[in-house]
């Protein structure tokens, strides 16, 4: 049965964390549509866990709901403070395409938002971390 149900491939969808220019040491989450089409109903399920000191450490689960994101846009998820950083931070995007549901689980493992990996984020000009 479930070889049934086509697969297809989330494309053309970005999350990207940037450090915020402020100084009250917050980071930034945007979802990034870079098809040329809008996409509608997406939901994104965020959190963080990890271990620090040695002692294991989860965040709550966040719910964002955005009724639609239009072609090549982009749309402020939440903000992250600065001592969630060396946590993995996961995003699990759901979304309506063309008449399909999509969904697709971004993971931003430990270490990976550091300066070394930074690339210029698409419609935001600003440096920061992207994964599509």
């Amino acid at each position: 049965m479930k070889k049934d149900i086509p697969q297809q491939k989330v494309e053309d969808l970005a999350i990207a964390v940037v450090p915020d220019e402020g100084e009250d040491g917050l980071w930034q989450s945007y979802v990034i549509n870079l098809k040329d089409e809008p996409i509608k109903n997406v939901l994104i399920n965020s959190k963080g866990y990890g271990e620090r000191d040695g002692e294991a450490i989860k965040t709550s689960i966040l719910r964002h709901f955005f009724e639609l994101i239009g072609p090549l846009q982009l749309h402020k998820i939440e903000p992250i403070p600065t001592n969630l950083i060396g946590l993995t931070n996961e995003y699990w995007v759901s979304f309506n395409y063309n008449d399909y549901m999509y969904d697709k689980k971004y993971v931003f493992v430990p270490g990976s938002l550091d300066p070394l990996n930074f690339t210029l984020i698409p419609f935001l000009n600003k440096k920061g971390v992207m994964i599509r």
